[in-house]
């Protein structure tokens, strides 16, 4: 019986709203595990490593922006080649197995380096995991789930990812407070201990993976079963809305340099390392609630209108950041920060789901991806040129302008949210 069917189980179940939530497919639910013990382990981590870098290791921001930069761009441009082996193989699981299980190995390496270079090399195998990973995940988590749920499939788990980044922040600083001697820069050999237990949770992941994540039925068309992936890569074809939202995303990912920005500046304005993981801490407390609730709203009022609003209050952030000088101004910026991901990132990904057809879905999440990752390094690159020579003021100022023109161009893009009310 539905839900609907049943007008007395109004009082014995949740909200209409929280109910949209019970039954999810179970790959759903094991892949949003395994987001969550995933960010778990890189969120123990990602805090620390713009002040690692910078004081430890004596990078400047223009190399932190090339090593973040250039992670980030692997990963990304991996993604659109693993999105389309996984289609056409029809086989997504096992590219999610290796991806984490990449990481998972790499990270507690981190902790060994001595120079930045080191880091670098470190960061690039860490991301070539997630390279692998990225589409084939996505894939699998649309084909579970109709299209009318797919906002809140990908909203929760984005949430579920964030929780982990709620928790490993915290590991992250009882670690520090417990372990460093001096708060403000902890010696080398600490943060080697905080990085070795990163590991630990990654491992856990890629234990869920293997029982608990199923194969997607084999979706392709008879022409694909015998064309190479790189022979259907050359003949692929996406219409022209889908590709003006890819140009689109590009642009707007060309103001959305690496988050070890923020940090720097957060850290400038006088928050103490040791609380720099509490402060990412209570950015993902934030990016919870909204990737839950933008899960939601992007399916009742359309995924375009939430990713705009998205990109304009990202804009405004970082025009914010620009021009705080204090430790509570730093807080409040980060917390805001923290609802334009729930705005976006599964209303993003959901979108792309909804513009192409399901047996190009691999493929069309590895040309998302690639769309970010083509813009990604130039991105942080520039920020932290624009830093370096003309200052952090007009460093951030150039993102926000960026993001701002993305978000009107976004508006060109069709969707096809009527379709969704109707099955709806």
């Amino acid at each position: 019986m539905s839900e609907t069917e049943n007008p007395d189980s109004q009082t014995a179940t949740p909200p209409k709203y929280w109910r949209r939530y019970h039954n999810l497919p179970q790959n759903v639910l094991a892949l949003s595990v395994v987001s969550l013990l995933n960010d778990t382990s890189s969120e123990i981590i990602y805090p620390l490593l713009p002040v690692f870098l910078s004081l430890t290791l004596g990078a400047s921001p223009f190399v932190i922006g090339a090593i973040e930069g250039a992670a980030e761009s692997a990963a990304s441009l991996l993604k659109l080649a693993a999105g389309y082996i996984s289609d056409h193989l029809g086989k997504r699981k096992f590219a999610v197995l290796a991806g984490y299980g990449i990481s998972s190995i790499t990270r507690p390496f981190l902790g060994l380096a001595t120079n930045w270079t080191g880091v670098l090399f470190i960061r690039l195998a860490d991301r070539v995991g997630k390279g692998i990973r990225g589409a084939p995940r996505d894939a699998l988590l649309a084909d579970a789930i109709p299209p009318e749920k797919r906002g809140m499939a990908f909203g929760f788990n984005r949430a579920m990812d964030h929780v982990g980044a709620v928790i490993g922040p915290l590991i992250a600083f009882l670690l520090l407070w417990f372990l460093a001697s001096d708060h403000q820069n902890p010696t080398a050999d600490e943060y080697s201990q905080v990085f070795l237990v990163a590991s630990i949770p990654s491992i856990l992941a890629v234990f869920v993976i293997n029982f608990f994540v199923k194969e997607s039925p084999k979706v392709q068309s008879s022409k694909s079963e015998v064309e190479s992936p790189v022979e259907k890569m050359a003949k692929e074809r996406f219409d022209g809305n889908f590709k003006r939202f890819l140009v689109v995303l590009a642009l707007f990912t060309l103001s959305n340099s690496s988050d070890a920005f923020l940090l720097l500046r957060a850290q400038e304005c006088g928050i103490a390392t040791v609380y720099l993981p509490i402060l990412w801490m209570f950015l993902h407390i934030v990016k919870v609630a909204s990737s839950l609730v933008g899960g939601h709203l992007s399916d009742s009022i359309g995924r375009k209108q939430l990713i705009f609003a998205g990109w304009m209050l990202y804009g405004a952030v970082y025009c914010g950041f620009a021009f705080i000088s204090t430790p509570v101004q730093a807080w409040v910026l980060f917390l805001i920060y923290g609802v334009y991901f729930g705005l976006t990132e599964g209303a993003e990904k959901a979108l792309v789901a909804d513009l192409v057809p399901a047996e190009r879905r691999g493929a069309a999440y590895g040309w998302y991806h690639l769309a970010f990752g083509i813009a990604v390094f130039p991105a942080s690159l520039m920020l932290g040129a624009i830093w370096k020579f003309f200052g952090f003021q007009a460093a951030f100022m150039t993102s926000a302008a960026i993001s701002t023109l993305a978000a009107f161009l976004l508006l060109t893009v069709k969707t096809k949210r009527a379709e969704f009310h109707q099955m709806s």
